[in-house]
C-alpha cells in the first residue's frame, strides 16, 4: 500500500475512489472497501482512499473538547493496510479544504488530481462546504465529468445499523462486546508505560500504567476488564482497571489505566504496550481496606482468565 500525504506526486491507474474519515475502520467502512477493490479489479484499476488527518471536527470546532476517535491515524493506517488497499491518501485537513464546494472538490481534487474513474460511497456520505453535496449531487457531477458513482446501503449487525456513533455509545458503556461485533476486532489503546504509585505491587498485583499516544482517543467506561496485553510483540493476557484521578495523566477524560498483566515480570517502563479489550468484569468500585481490594483482585483474575481462554 502506497500512503501519501499530499497529491503533489499522486499517479494511479483509473482510481477507483472512496472518502470518508473511516474512524475505527468498522464492519460498514470495510463493506465499503470491499466494493472499492472488488470494483478496481473489474475496471482493471487501483483502490484509492481519501482520508484526513486531522479529523474535520478537530479544525471546525477546536474548542469543542467532546471528540474522541476510534482510531489514530497510526492504527487507521494499519487497518488500511491489513484490507489490500493500494493507495492511503491521508490529506491535510484544513480551514481553506473545508471552504471548497462540494463541485470544487470534485473537480479540482477527484478529477483535477485522482484522475478518478469510478467513486464508491456509503449510503449517508455528504461532503463538500456544509456537507452539501450528496449522491444526487455525485451523479450530477459524474455525468457531466465522465466518471461512474456507486452508493451501498447501510450495513446492519443485529438488526443495528453500524456507525463509529453506535461505537462510541457502547464504549462509553463498558460494552466492549458489542463494539467488537460493530468492529470487527477488538477495540486497543496504545501507549507508553508510565510511573505509578506502586500501590498494585503492594498487592501482590502490579500494574502498568499506561499514558495513551492520543489525548482524543476514547478510552471504554470505568471499570474492570479482561484484555489481552501486546509487549514488544508478544501478546500475554491481563486485567485493566480504568478510573479517574483528575490532572494525573493526558489520557481522555483524565482516567487512570492500569493494566496487570498475568504471569509476566519484566521491566517495561516507558514501553509502548497495546491493549485489545475482550470483556468486561466488573464496574469500579470503592473497598473497605487493602484487603479487601487483594481479595477482590484475585477474584478478578480468575474472572479474565475465564473471559480469554
Amino acid at each position: 500500500m502506497q500512503i501519501h500525504y499530499d497529491l503533489n506526486n499522486f499517479k494511479a491507474n483509473r482510481a477507483v475512489v472512496t472518502i470518508g474519515t473511516f474512524d475505527g475502520v468498522h464492519l460498514g467502512h470495510r463493506e465499503v472497501i470491499a466494493e472499492l477493490k472488488r470494483l478496481s479489479a473489474l475496471y482493471n484499476g487501483e483502490s484509492v482512499i481519501f482520508t484526513f488527518d486531522p479529523h474535520p471536527r478537530k479544525v471546525l470546532a477546536p474548542d469543542e473538547a467532546s471528540l474522541r476517535l476510534l482510531s489514530t491515524t497510526q492504527e487507521k493506517i494499519r487497518l488500511m493496510e491489513s484490507l489490500g488497499i493500494d493507495h492511503l491518501v491521508i490529506y491535510p485537513f484544513t480551514i481553506e479544504f473545508s471552504r471548497l464546494t462540494y463541485d470544487e472538490f470534485v473537480t479540482q481534487v477527484l478529477v483535477g488530481q485522482l484522475g478518478i474513474s469510478s467513486l464508491v460511497v456509503g449510503y449517508d456520505h455528504r461532503f463538500g462546504q456544509g456537507r452539501k453535496g450528496d449522491f444526487h449531487s455525485l451523479q450530477t457531477l459524474s455525468n457531466a465529468l465522465g466518471f461512474k458513482v456507486e452508493q451501498l446501503s447501510q450495513l446492519s449487525v443485529d438488526n443495528q445499523t453500524v456507525s463509529s456513533s453506535k461505537i462510541r455509545i457502547a464504549l462509553d458503556k463498558g460494552d466492549v462486546k458489542l463494539a467488537k461485533n460493530y468492529l470487527g476486532y477488538n477495540y486497543s489503546l496504545t501507549g507508553e508505560v508510565v510511573e505509578g504509585q506502586r500501590l498494585g505491587r503492594k498487592l501482590g498485583f502490579p500494574t502498568a500504567n499506561i499514558d495513551t499516544h492520543d489525548s482524543s482517543k476514547q478510552v471504554p467506561q470505568d471499570g474492570v476488564y479482561a484484555v489481552m496485553v501486546e509487549v514488544g510483540g508478544v501478546i500475554h493476557q491481563g486485567m485493566v482497571n480504568i478510573g479517574v484521578r483528575p490532572t494525573v495523566n493526558s489520557n481522555a477524560d483524565h482516567k487512570t489505566i492500569e493494566v496487570h498483566i498475568l504471569n509476566f515480570d519484566q521491566d517495561i517502563y516507558h514501553a509502548d504496550i497495546t491493549l485489545h479489550f475482550v470483556d468486561k468484569i466488573r464496574d469500579e468500585q470503592r473497598f473497605n481496606g487493602l484487603d479487601e481490594l487483594k481479595k477482590q483482585l484475585e477474584q478478578d483474575q480468575i474472572s479474565a482468565q475465564k473471559f480469554l481462554s
